[in-house]
């Protein structure tokens, strides 16, 4: 498994990659940054990766990182977005793919905003 640095205004987080292809795609193209957009309790930025992939997942757990293949797009979890159920899981209105995880509590994420810049960096 391969290890990222998640750069945001309000500090930086650690990311465990799953070692899928998608992830070892995003590897590949580290470092890089986006500007941010902000739904709910959820991140997402734009990639410069085409995984050619489809997506299959909706549910995420907080923490969870997916790419977004229809958007060529990173999101990342960090509590409920606005189709959350009861239990507060996010979910997400598009099919994504699973492809790592915050490492430790990333609830902090909710003050990186919206139209921010985000940097994704190898970390070793």
């Amino acid at each position: 498994m391969s290890m990222i640095r998640i750069r945001t205004r309000c500090g930086e987080h650690l990311a465990e990659l799953d070692g899928s292809a998608a992830s070892d795609a995003i590897w590949l193209s580290l470092p890089y940054s986006a500007y941010s957009n902000m739904l709910g309790c959820q991140i997402y930025f734009d990639s410069p990766v085409d995984a050619g992939l489809s997506g299959g997942e909706t549910v995420f757990d907080a923490g969870d990182i997916a790419y977004w293949p229809g958007a060529r797009a990173l999101c990342i979890f960090f509590g409920p977005t606005p189709l959350s159920g009861e239990d507060g899981r996010p979910v997400s209105r598009y099919p994504l793919v699973k492809i790592g995880r915050v490492v430790g509590d990333c609830s902090s994420m909710e003050g990186a905003g919206d139209r921010q810049r985000i940097t994704l960096e190898r970390a070793f």
